[in-house]
C-alpha cells in the first residue's frame, strides 16, 4: 500500500492527500488507533470518547494506566466545549493563552466538561487540551470529528518518535497504521500548564518556554512545578515514570567535560562499548573505542530539541553500546525542556565531585 497511511509492514511515503486523510479517519471512527504527526511528536491516536479505543491505545503502548493523556482538538472552539473554567479571569487567561500559542506546542490542563473517556484522565476530574500545529494532524481531527486522545506513538519508556519509521519500528502490528508526515518541527512533546486554580503550573517544560508564559501573563502568576508524589495519579504525561530511555543505561554526567571523559576512561577499562552524547562543538573529536552522536549545536536550541530523540534512538540501531554518557547540554529557556527529557531518560545521574563507579 503505497500511501500516506501506512499499514504494518508497508512502505509509508511523504505524500498525502484527501484519500489518505479518510482513510485514517475512518480507522479513528471505528475504535482503531493510528499514527500520525504533529509539529512535537507523532502521535498514537484514538477517538476520545471510546473506552474500548482508549484502551488500545494503552495497550499499544504497554502504557501504564494511570498516566493519562492529552486530548487533541481542531481549533479553541473545539477544545473549549471539552472544558470548564472556574473562575471568569481563568477563562480570560485560557483566552489569551490559547491566542498566543494555539495551535501550537502547548497543553493545558483543566476541568473536564465532556463526555471524555475516564481512561483518558486516569480517573481524574480534568483533562489536558492542546490544538496541534499541523496540516496533517488538523486535517485529521476535521475529518474525523471527535476529539483524538493521543500520547507519544511509541513503546512505552523508549523515546518520542519524530518520525513515521520511528513509529513503525516500535509500533509494527499495534495499530492501524501511520500519516507520514516527516520529521517532526520541535522534536520534543508539548509544555503542559496547569490552569485549574492560581498561580498556573507548568508540569511539564516543552515547546513553549516557561519565559514565553510569563510573557502573557506576568512572571508571578505562572511558576514552575514538575515534582509530585510518586505514589499519586499524574496530573500530566511524563511526571511519574522513566520515559525516553535508549537500550542502554544513560549516565548524565554533570560538570564539565574533563569529568566525561574520567566516566569514558572507567567504562573503557572495563572493556565496555561506549557511546557519548553531545552537541557538536568546534572540539569535537574521535576518542578511539567511542560512539560519538553529536545532537544539533550548541548554540541552537531548537536544533538540540529537535534532533535529541532521534540521537537517542541511533544508540539502538547503529552500533549498539553497553553505555551512554552525555554532558553538556544548556537549561536556558527551550534547554529547561531538553534537560528535563534528558534527565528522565537516564538511569544515573554522576556529579563530578562525587564519585560513583558505573
Amino acid at each position: 500500500m503505497r500511501r500516506m497511511f501506512a499499514q504494518a509492514s508497508h512502505v509509508v511515503t511523504q505524500r498525502w492527500g484527501p484519500a489518505d486523510i479518510e482513510l485514517a479517519a475512518a480507522a479513528i471512527k471505528s475504535g482503531q488507533v493510528v499514527g500520525f504527526p504533529t509539529e512535537t511528536v507523532y502521535g498514537a491516536g484514538a477517538n476520545a470518547f471510546s473506552d474500548i479505543a482508549v484502551k488500545r491505545i494503552f495497550d499499544a503502548k504497554g502504557r501504564p494506566s494511570d498516566n493519562p493523556l492529552i486530548v487533541h482538538a481542531p481549533d479553541f472552539e473545539s477544545a473549549r466545549k471539552l472544558v470548564c473554567m472556574a473562575t471568569d479571569t481563568i477563562e480570560n487567561d485560557v483566552g489569551l493563552l490559547a491566542k498566543a500559542f494555539w495551535p501550537g506546542p502547548l497543553t493545558i490542563i483543566l476541568p473536564s466538561n465532556s463526555p471524555i473517556s475516564p481512561l483518558v484522565t486516569a480517573g481524574l476530574d480534568t483533562v489536558g487540551i492542546r490544538v496541534p500545529d499541523h496540516p496533517i494532524a488538523h486535517a485529521l481531527l476535521v475529518s474525523c470529528g471527535v476529539p483524538i486522545a493521543a500520547p507519544s506513538a511509541n513503546l512505552s519508556g523508549k523515546p518520542s518518535p519524530t518520525s513515521a519509521v520511528h513509529v513503525l519500528s516500535d509500533l509494527d502490528g499495534r495499530i492501524a497504521g501511520v500519516l507520514d508526515g516527516g520529521s517532526t518541527g520541535v522534536g520534543l512533546e508539548s509544555t503542559v500548564i496547569d490552569c485549574t486554580s492560581e498561580p498556573y503550573t507548568v508540569l511539564r517544560p516543552g515547546g513553549v518556554t516557561l519565559e514565553q508564559l510569563q510573557s502573557v501573563l506576568s512572571e508571578g502568576r505562572v511558576r514552575s512545578g514538575q515534582h509530585e508524589d510518586d505514589s499519586m495519579t499524574p496530573r500530566a504525561p511524563g511526571m511519574k515514570y522513566q520515559h525516553y530511555a535508549p537500550t542502554a543505561p544513560l549516565y548524565y554526567v554533570k560538570g564539565n567535560p574533563d569529568a566525561v571523559r574520567i566516566q569514558i576512561a572507567k567504562a573503557l577499562d572495563q572493556g565496555l562499548r561506549v557511546g557519548l552524547l553531545k552537541p557538536a562543538s568546534k572540539d569535537d573529536c574521535l576518542i578511539r573505542g567511542v560512539k560519538l552522536i553529536t545532537c544539533g549545536s550548541h548554540d541552537d536550541l531548537e536544533s538540540i530539541a529537535q534532533q535529541l530523540y532521534s540521537c537517542l534512538r541511533r544508540f539502538d540501531t547503529e552500533d549498539s553500546v553497553d553505555v551512554i554518557f552525555a554532558n553538556g547540554f544548556p537549561c536556558a529557556g527551550l534547554g529547561a525542556a531538553i534537560m528535563n527529557r534528558l534527565l528522565k531518560a537516564s538511569t544515573h545521574i554522576i556529579d563530578e565531585e562525587v564519585s560513583r563507579n558505573i
